[in-house]
């Protein structure tokens, strides 16, 4: 079984101009950290031209394809019958991006698949966590 799970979606930039801008996105999902997912925009669909990922918790997205979730960084919202607003926010601004929940709901089934939810603790390794983070820095 793999230990780590990558799915591509479209989102819809939402932006002032009429029409939505399609940009490919990819939903990543790692049992070494299985509290977390991350969601990653290639250069071309950034303003800085680098790729820029965000990671946030996976029941976030659990609760933000069925209700309004989120009071940080991220945040996730039902929008219509086929779609899910996610919102990323930074210093510069807000970015909304759509993508299709029935997209979302297939990685999070994925995912839950890989670990499901309250074994998140038996996928970690405590003993590792706890030496890397003790070790010295120079």
């Amino acid at each position: 079984m793999p230990a780590v799970i990558e799915q591509s979606v479209q989102a819809r930039l939402v932006a002032s101009a009429p029409r939505m801008e399609t940009v490919p996105a990819t939903l990543r999902y790692d049992r070494k950290d299985p509290y977390a997912v991350s969601m990653a925009f290639p250069p071309p669909a950034t303003l800085e031209g680098v790729e820029v990922s965000w990671a946030f918790a996976r029941e976030l997205l659990v609760q933000g394809v069925e209700r309004p979730a989120g009071v940080g960084d991220v945040r996730l919202r039902p929008y219509g019958y086929d779609r899910t607003v996610v919102e990323f926010h930074a210093p510069e601004g807000v970015a909304m991006v759509h993508v299709r929940t029935s997209e979302l709901r297939h990685f999070l089934a994925r995912s839950e698949h890989l670990v499901p939810a309250g074994s998140e603790r038996d996928h970690l390794n405590w003993d590792q966590d706890l030496t890397e983070l003790l070790r010295e820095r120079p």
